[in-house]
Formats: C-alpha cells, structure tokens, sequence
C-alpha cells in the first residue's frame, strides 16, 4: 500500500481565509488574541511563522483548534489505521522548516482528524532548543505524555522538571505550561489530550 502525503498547507493564506470568513479584520482578530496587528499581517504575508503558542491564541480568539486549521477534508472518519506518512503536522513551524529543506525544529503530529474524538494522541518530536513558544500557554482539558527517546524541560505553572525516557507528565492544561528541549538530543513524546486542544 502506497501512503501518499498530505499537501503541505500555507499557513499564511489559511489563516487569512478563515479570519475572513468570520469577517474579522486583521485588527480585530489582533485585539481578540491579545497579539500584534503587525504579526497578523506577518503571518497572513508568510514572512513570520507563528509559534505553537501564538498560533493557539489566534485560533482562540476565532474560536478553532489547530487541529480544524491544519484539517484535510478528504480524510475518511472511520480510518482506524494510520501509517506514519498520515500523521498531520500541527506546528507551523515544522512545515515551514521542511518548506524551506532545514531540519524541522519541533514536530507535533496528530493521529487523525480528531473532528468528532474526545481524546487527541501526537507524536511530538523536539529538536535541540526548540520550543512550544516563549510564553507559556493555556486551554482546556487535561494532558499527559510519556518521553521515548532525549530529555525535555517542562514548566507547569511554578514547576520545572527535566524529564527524561521513561519519565511522563500529566496536568491539568488550563494551568500555564511549556516545553523546552535545552538538551544536545532530539526528544520524543507520545501525548494525549483531553478533549482535543490543538
């Protein structure tokens, strides 16, 4: 059986088309998401690549999960199996980076669609120093993970710990949090959340 790849999506255009249907101004969806006017236009003008946590509070503010945005309606909703090539990346940045032949810096990749599932599963993978975004961030649920392979730092709220294989997390993610990869390895992640939150 031959997997064929999603197309890679321009961020920039599918923002600015859904900001349009909900017939927002840049300025309006700049204000709702507590973000700059300028970094709307920026990503809407793909000349800056939104981190996961700016993407968030964009998609917030509309309101749809990142998991809608980066959604390919030709999906079946019964697939059950799905091979390695039909994860669908969730982290701009990722598919900016593979866009452009550099190595991706952190990679979120969600098994299926999640339109109608109450758990969402990502196979998260953080090169050395990425990052979910500078500012810690915020929704809905509960999530917990599982480090395969590396180490990453994770900041719930107050806390910080270093986690490494074997080691898991698991918090409620209304509470501020981060991940940090300030290792010299590539971390890997198997995490859920509940209800689905990108």
């Amino acid at each position: 059986m031959t997997v064929t790849p999603e197309p890679e999506l321009n961020i920039g255009q599918r923002l600015k088309a859904v900001r349009l249907a909900q017939h927002l101004s840049q300025r309006e969806l700049a204000r709702k998401s507590g973000v700059t006017n300028g970094m709307i236009s920026q990503i809407e003008g793909n000349s800056t690549s939104p981190s996961v946590s700016s993407l968030k509070r964009i998609l917030d503010a509309i309101p749809m999960s990142m998991s809608e945005f980066f959604s390919n309606e030709t999906h079946n909703a019964r697939q059950v199996f799905f091979r390695a090539g039909e994860l669908r990346e969730l982290n701009p940045n990722a598919i900016i980076a593979r866009n452009s032949g550099d190595v991706n810096r952190l990679s979120l990749r969600q098994v299926g669609n999640n339109r109608n599932a109450s758990i969402q599963m990502l196979y998260e993978r953080y090169a050395p120093g990425s990052h979910t975004g500078a500012e810690l961030y915020t929704h809905n649920g509960e999530e917990a993970g599982i480090v395969i392979s590396g180490a990453i730092e994770v900041t719930v709220g107050d806390q910080t710990a270093t986690l490494g294989p074997g080691d898991a997390y698991l918090f409620e993610s209304r509470t501020p949090h981060r991940f940090h990869n300030s290792g010299e390895d590539e971390c890997v992640i198997v995490s859920a959340c509940t209800p689905p939150s990108f």
